[in-house]
């Protein structure tokens, strides 16, 4: 905390100065050079958003992920019904949806969508072997390109990144492998078995480096590879102390720092200099604790509830910070470290199955809840007659589950990917912004209701 790896910490202020203070203390210039660059760190970190909503998009499936780009000028988001959404957002307060792409090969979902280095493609996937790639340009309106991943066999693509320098698709898959595709030449580069169960999520440790990459599993491990000596199957390292499947992974871009959500309900943050080495993970064999704990245990997080007696720690946890208090449960809920820009790198972020957006302090102590679930209460309604329904039944008073979140690089401002609903069959995408109060003094009024295209909706209308 005092490296200033996670924004500033103003340790010699007994009493936190309100925002305002802060305001004034920088027009006054008081403080120094130094003084003046903390001051304005510890500005950004209070402007954390609230929960009443800028505007709720209204959506026919639920959503499953979205995110804002690097430099914010657009917002990406992928749903159930194979189609992703995106919207110009270089005015933060005044969204703009430009394009609308379908998946034509997608089954039961859309798992993932992943931007270029450069902003120009979208890569989306679905429980099937086919990535999809569309320009994010709106003048092109073609159909996206279809990519195949499935050299031969068939499984669920679950995640998807693309490499530093753009050139290659990385994809974490059912199939217990990791995927490595040239896009260029159309072509698997390499298809690996990484772990012993699903791969959930990969990322890179650095978003300019092609090299150091991340895999999570449901065998509860995450691993480091080197993508130059992938071909050989062997990490260069592990991380272990989940002891329930793996959900997400993100880097902080540093090359250094990971988090991840697990289903034990916790989160847990990395360092790269603490990972096992990949010799010792072949010699202590840690995922036989977890194994034998799960087959006990025979919890399923679809459609159970955790009981914290099943929470323990691992004896070979080599995490820094363990986070709890959010619920990892029904699907694979997302979690993310919140950007320099817009909070000086301050703070750490999930969503959660009791429909809150959990932001902590670095030192696990929660800085903020989010209630999403309060602030689409009484407005969604599903339709009698669905395409499909969800596997399990859900308790009808559970309105709200937030799978993944997005935070402005630039703004104070945070998009909640939502399923919504009884049945979690409907989804929003809630907008909630930084208020010193809740009293809405602006025009157009907050808590408005659109449809997908940013069209106003009357209140007998927000069924989905």
């Amino acid at each position: 905390m005092d490296s200033g790896g996670f924004g500033s910490f103003d340790i010699r202020d007994r009493k936190q100065k309100d925002l305002s203070r802060r305001i004034l203390d920088r027009e006054l210039a008081l403080g120094g050079t130094n003084g003046q660059k903390r001051n304005r760190g510890l500005m950004l970190q209070q402007q954390i958003p609230s929960t009443t909503p800028e505007m709720i998009i209204h959506y026919e499936e639920p959503v499953c992920c979205g995110q804002f780009s690097d430099d914010g000028n657009f917002f990406y988001n992928a749903a159930k019904d194979f189609k992703v959404r995106l919207y110009d957002t270089s005015n933060p307060y005044e969204w703009k949806h430009y394009k609308t792409v379908h998946h034509p090969f997608a089954a039961w979902t859309l798992t993932d969508a992943a931007l270029s280095p450069d902003n120009k493609w979208l890569a989306f996937t679905s429980l099937q072997t086919d990535v999809c790639l569309t320009p994010t340009d709106p003048a092109d309106t073609g159909e996206p390109y279809t990519l195949s991943f499935s050299n031969g066999y068939r499984f669920a693509i679950f995640s998807i990144r693309f490499s530093g320098d753009g050139r290659q698709l990385i994809a974490g898959t059912g199939a217990d492998s990791i995927i490595v595709y040239d896009i260029e030449r159309r072509s698997i580069v390499h298809h690996v078995t990484a772990h012993m169960d699903d791969v959930n999520a990969v990322c890179f440790a650095d978003k300019m480096s092609p090299h150091i990459l991340y895999s999570g599993s449901d065998d509860c491990t995450i691993k480091v590879w080197d993508t130059r000596s992938l071909g050989d199957g062997r990490p260069a390292g592990a991380f272990v102390g989940h002891t329930q499947g793996i959900t997400y992974i993100d880097s902080k871009g540093d090359g250094r720092y990971i988090l991840s959500n697990g289903k034990e309900q916790s989160m847990k943050l990395w360092d790269l200099r603490m990972a096992h080495s990949g010799t010792w993970f072949e010699e202590n064999r840690p995922t036989d604790l977890t194994q034998a704990r799960q087959n006990f245990y025979n919890y399923d997080y679809r459609w159970q509830d955790f009981d914290d007696n099943y929470f323990y720690k691992h004896p070979n946890d080599n995490s820094l910070v363990t986070f709890r208090g959010h619920k990892v449960q029904r699907t694979l809920i997302r979690c993310h470290f919140s950007p320099p820009g817009s909070t000086d790198s301050r703070y750490v972020y999930s969503g959660s199955h009791d429909g809150n957006i959990y932001v902590w302090n670095m030192d696990a102590t929660i800085a903020k809840k989010i209630d999403v679930q309060a602030a689409t209460a009484g407005r969604v309604r599903p339709r009698p007659h669905r395409r499909y329904m969800l596997h399990h039944d859900y308790d009808s008073a559970q309105t709200t589950l937030v799978r993944d979140v997005g935070w402005h690089p630039s703004a104070p401002i945070l998009v909640a990917s939502a399923w919504n609903g009884g049945s979690m069959d409907a989804g929003t995408a809630t907008i909630h912004s930084y208020n010193e109060l809740e009293a809405d003094e602006g025009d157009p009024k907050m808590g408005r209701s659109v449809n997908e295209k940013l069209e106003p909706m009357e209140s007998n209308m927000l069924y989905v």
